[in-house]
């Protein structure tokens, strides 16, 4: 059995919604931070706050081409997660608080 401690950790840096919303970008293809502040309308400094984090607890991987920093996930696990917390979100929340928050 995986540790629940490691496991924790994965959660834990998924647990803000600007983590899950540059993870989405990167799905969408959007894969440097030059691309992906604007996309979220988030400041740099910000962003790579919360990058940063993500790089740390190895959900996503830094890969350098030239002068850009392109990012992808470390795990093909990594989509199928959020999606099955969206899906959990929308077993337990009215209909009306889910298409409020998105």
């Amino acid at each position: 059995m995986i540790s629940p401690l490691l496991r924790a950790d994965i959660l834990n840096a998924l647990a803000h919604p600007n983590r899950i919303r540059i993870l989405e970008a990167i799905r969408k293809g959007f894969t440097c931070s030059c691309e992906i502040a604007p996309e979220l309308q988030l400041e740099q400094s910000n962003l790579s706050r919360h990058i940063k984090i993500l790089v740390n607890s190895g959900i996503l991987i830094p890969r350098r081409d030239g002068v850009r920093i392109n990012y992808h996930v470390s795990s093909k696990h990594i989509y199928p997660l959020l999606d099955m917390a969206g899906e959990i979100v929308r077993d337990r929340a009215p209909q009306n608080l889910i298409e409020h928050t998105e």
